[in-house]
């Protein structure tokens, strides 16, 4: 659906010189004109949503920690009042699952909704755009800027510009490796300058890709650089909500005055004014047909819909439509009909029994866990009075943020009995590394494996409890 429109390359041995350097033409930096309406401030709410999450969370306290924190060193995720472990790596996974099923069900529906509104690489190149339009002026002078020679006023406003977008960016890989390095931590290594060689790493690193991205590639990334942008078209059909240009409405194009009914010059509604081009981060003309670089933004539409405000003529010569619609002439109804069509239910189902069971798991997530190792360099030994001992060493996590006192009981077999420790202390969020003895007359049981348990619970509140299977061996 929807394909780029591409230019018939000539056989001709004499044209291939001028079709090289078309295929290499060098890059036309993009003076992107800046936009008011319904999906810019959409755009905006996300960059200050977004953003506010993201250098705003590593500030936020809980438990006398930091809420959220990614403790590398800890081997530990602190998320508000949940600490994950590496052993938790099946939330990991619901969480990737989750995202692929929101990326397909979303794009179903209207396609590159993430791209256009909520894609870092968007977010940035929004807030850096900002930035350069308060320092050097709109796209008009922006562009005068670009083609004047360098003098002291060019050097001082692009100087000013590099600066802050650098410093920005510094904070913004700052930022990234507070969730990974407690940001207390971070703070005073800041005031004295000793950071770590890794956090100094990831802090140029993450800010210097931040700057080149945002401030310098811009549509590039999106153009060349991200895969989303090759694959989307398997993920579009005819009934898939895009950023479209009515051409049946607007052409013929042509400049004309205001007020004038353009049927009875007989042209159509586009007066040609190019206002879709000029606010395009990407730089296209999306009254060619839908064209892989259109990140879905809808800045033309907006554009387009001032313009027709001006001449007095109906919205939505560009709007989000469907292919399907566009040809049947489809109104709002019977679009939102097709738009929940049996492909997108079925993703919107699977996404919502995934986000259930995720919910579910944390919901029913214990706070204790209990792994239990069988010493098998010793399977089974004769101790004093002819019992039969196997020895078992406890590893026992407290998932909760408080000190737990933890009883220790084994059963299955009879007589059987625990040597050992039968009363731990673990501290909050840790683990404790308990070795057991376990004995049983050799009349318990037939010579072999045996199924047994440990039977774990907090002291005070015996409903926090946890009971681990292992085998117990008698030897012949």
């Amino acid at each position: 659906m929807g394909s780029p429109v591409q230019k018939r390359k000539s056989t001709n041995p004499q044209s291939l010189a001028v079709q090289s350097d078309e295929l290499y033409a060098a890059r036309q930096k993009i003076h992107v004109r800046s936009v008011s309406g319904l999906f810019a401030n959409w755009r905006w709410v996300l960059v200050w949503l977004t953003q506010i999450l993201y250098y705003g969370l590593p500030w936020l306290t809980w438990n006398d920690r930091q809420a959220v924190l990614f403790h590398l060193t800890e081997r530990k995720f602190y998320i508000f009042g949940w600490v994950f472990w590496p052993q938790d790596v099946f939330y990991l996974a619901i969480l990737l699952i989750i995202s692929a099923y929101a990326l397909f069900f979303f794009t179903a529906i209207a396609g590159r909704l993430w791209c256009g509104y909520a894609c870092p690489q968007t977010v940035y190149t929004e807030i850096f755009l900002w930035i350069e339009e308060k320092i050097e002026g709109d796209h008009n002078k922006r562009r005068k800027l670009e083609a004047a020679p360098m003098d002291g006023r060019k050097f001082a406003l692009r100087s000013a510009k590099y600066t802050v977008w650098a410093l920005f960016s510094l904070w913004t890989g700052f930022t990234l490796v507070a969730y990974f390095t407690p940001l207390a931590e971070l703070l005073q290594s800041a005031a004295t300058f000793s950071f770590g060689s890794w956090e100094i790493f990831w802090i140029l690193f993450y800010g210097g890709f931040t700057y080149l991205f945002a401030g310098v590639l811009r549509e590039q990334v999106c153009k060349y650089m991200c895969p989303y942008a090759r694959f989307q078209s398997v993920m579009f059909d005819p009934d898939t909500l895009v950023v479209t240009y009515d051409e049946e409405r607007g052409e013929a194009r042509g400049a004309r005055k205001k007020g004038v009914d353009p049927r009875s010059i007989g042209m159509g509604d586009c007066i040609d004014c190019g206002i879709c081009v000029q606010v395009c981060p990407t730089g296209i003309d999306i009254r060619n047909g839908l064209q892989y670089e259109c990140i879905g933004c809808a800045a033309c539409i907006d554009g387009c819909d001032q313009v027709m405000d001006k001449m007095g003529y109906p919205r939505g010569l560009i709007r989000y439509s469907t292919e399907n619609a566009l040809k049947k002439h489809w109104g709002r109804r019977e679009i939102v009909m097709h738009v929940l069509r049996p492909r997108t239910l079925i993703y919107g189902g699977i996404l919502a029994l995934v986000c259930l069971a995720l919910l579910w798991g944390l919901a029913t997530r214990t706070d204790l866990r209990i792994d239990v190792i069988r010493d098998r360099a010793m399977l089974a030994r004769e101790v004093q009075g002819g019992l039969i001992e196997n020895v078992y060493q406890l590893q026992i996590m407290n998932m909760q943020e408080v000190k737990r006192v933890l009883d220790i009981r084994v059963s299955g077999l009879d007589g059987i009995r625990l040597d050992g420790p039968q009363r731990v202390e673990v501290q909050p969020a840790s683990t404790e590394s308990v070795t057991v003895q376990v004995r049983v007359p050799p009349e318990a049981g037939a010579p072999g494996s045996h199924e047994i348990f440990f039977d774990v619970s907090v002291t005070d509140d015996p409903k926090v409890a946890v009971r681990e299977q292992t085998t117990f061996h008698l030897p012949r």
